[in-house]
């Protein structure tokens, strides 16, 4: 096969796309077709809240404010879905993290957003990639914080204490906690 019809290919499979259809289902048939990562439309996750002495499932599911208003454009280029800015850069220029405290958590130092949350949809709080309470658990190991005696008995999320992006206190404590 020529080069030209190497690159002619994808063209007329992308244009094929585009006039399928702007159904969100349709698309993301299509997008998750050409890219990993496309978020289900049709899937929200159910998370488990108590209420009273009954605890009853209850659906909690939020977009991003911009993946929600089909403002794609604001974080990816129109024709191409790059990013419009380095990862590591993309989400600081909407979201103001202080970044001038003394300790800064190592995802937001390294510009690793992704790693806690989702830039498109979560069934969690804040957009976060697993549920709070088991959150941290996946790079804090259980047992090695169970360990410490300060955290003997206590039974709230981590972010109760610790701020999850910077503090000016040691282990990102909250305000002197």
């Amino acid at each position: 096969m020529t080069t030209r019809k190497m690159l002619l290919v994808p063209l007329f499979l992308v244009l094929v796309a585009l006039l399928w259809g702007c159904e969100p289902a349709t698309q993301y048939k299509v997008l998750s077709f050409f890219f990993d990562g496309v978020p289900d439309p049709s899937k929200k996750v159910a998370t488990e809240t108590e209420t009273g002495e009954a605890t009853q499932k209850k659906i909690y599911y939020k977009e991003h404010a911009p993946y929600a208003a089909k403002q794609c454009r604001l974080c990816h280029e129109v024709n191409t879905n790059r990013l419009v800015a380095p990862i590591e850069q993309l989400c600081l220029r909407c979201h103001n993290l202080d970044l001038s405290k003394k300790w800064i958590h190592g995802p937001v130092a390294s510009g690793g957003c992704r790693v806690c949350h989702s830039p498109h949809a979560s069934g969690y709080p804040s957009l976060l990639v697993a549920k709070p309470e088991e959150f941290c658990f996946y790079c804090h190991g259980k047992a090695d914080v169970s360990q410490n005696e300060v955290h003997a008995g206590v039974t709230s999320e981590c972010t109760a204490c610790h701020d999850p992006h910077s503090s000016d206190e040691k282990y990102l404590l909250r305000g002197g906690s």
